[in-house]
């Protein structure tokens, strides 16, 4: 179904009069609801990919195409009061979800059995794996791709990456713990399983410094798989003089004795770090 409906994505992308012709419509709704089931996403790992994820940029035309065909419209849950062109998702019962107010989710987006949203929001486009916690005000940008039995923290900031198409989205992967306050953007990559600690802010460019060898190890915005991450910064001349710039340093591993649902406190303590 899928090679049907991308030639009419592609289409309508190079020519926007396109969307006025009810094929394109038709076609742009029916990706959303297939993202919204979970049976297409945004990018999905692919072992024979550079970096082991495919993203299928033509998914995310889609959803940016999306907002152009939709009106604006006012709408009420309970006491509350929205004005938007997107729809909320709904059946949360029958997708096994548990949503505490005043959660929200958009339509686009999938939510796994067994996630848990407490208030916090989840954007168009997004994925978010089985067992998963979304804990108070944690966001999820659009297209962001969250594993199974992921935990993000408190005020955690996910960011959406729709354009360039061809930029891949955040990608968290199976079993991370992500601290309170980290900020996560840019199509940045975090590994599976590792430990991101609260306050570490992450780009698409940031230096992440492996700092546990003889010599320090660089990556820049990706996260090694068992990594345990904490903020670092590095000294920088500029021409008003010598100042520190944020960067991420990985001062471990995350050991094999230590449980998955972990605390945050546990995983530094193993490595003799409070943060």
């Amino acid at each position: 179904m899928t090679t049907d409906l991308q030639p009419l994505i592609e289409a309508a992308w190079n020519d926007r009069s396109l969307l006025q012709q009810a094929t394109t419509i038709q076609a742009i709704e029916h990706v959303i609801e297939e993202l919204d089931k979970g049976r297409l996403r945004v990018a999905q790992p692919a072992a024979d990919r550079e970096g082991g994820w495919l993203v299928n940029d033509w998914v995310k035309k889609a959803v940016i195409l999306y907002f152009p065909i939709r009106q604006m419209e006012t709408f009420e849950v309970g006491p509350f009061e929205f004005r938007d062109k997107m729809r909320l998702k709904t059946d949360y019962q029958g997708q096994g979800v548990r949503v505490v107010p005043p959660a929200v989710a958009r339509y686009g987006a999938y939510l796994a059995s067994g996630v848990i949203m407490m208030p916090s929001y989840v954007n168009i486009g997004a994925w978010v794996g089985e067992g998963t916690m979304v804990d108070t005000w944690a966001t999820v940008g659009s297209c962001a791709q969250i594993g199974a039995g992921v935990h993000l923290s408190g005020g955690v900031g996910i960011g959406g990456v729709l354009e360039p198409v061809q930029a891949a989205p955040v990608i968290i992967e199976d079993g991370a713990f992500v601290g309170s306050r980290s900020i996560l953007v840019e199509g940045c990559f975090v590994g599976r399983e590792a430990v991101i600690g609260a306050g570490v802010t992450i780009t698409g460019s940031t230096r992440i410094i492996d700092v546990t060898g003889t010599e320090p190890k660089e990556y820049r915005g990706h996260v090694p798989a068992r990594s345990v991450v904490i903020p670092g910064s590095l000294p920088k001349q500029f021409p008003a003089g010598e100042y520190h710039v944020p960067c991420a340093l990985i001062i471990g591993q995350r050991k094999p004795s230590t449980d998955l649902k972990t605390s945050l406190n546990d995983a530094l303590r193993d490595h003799n770090v409070a943060v």
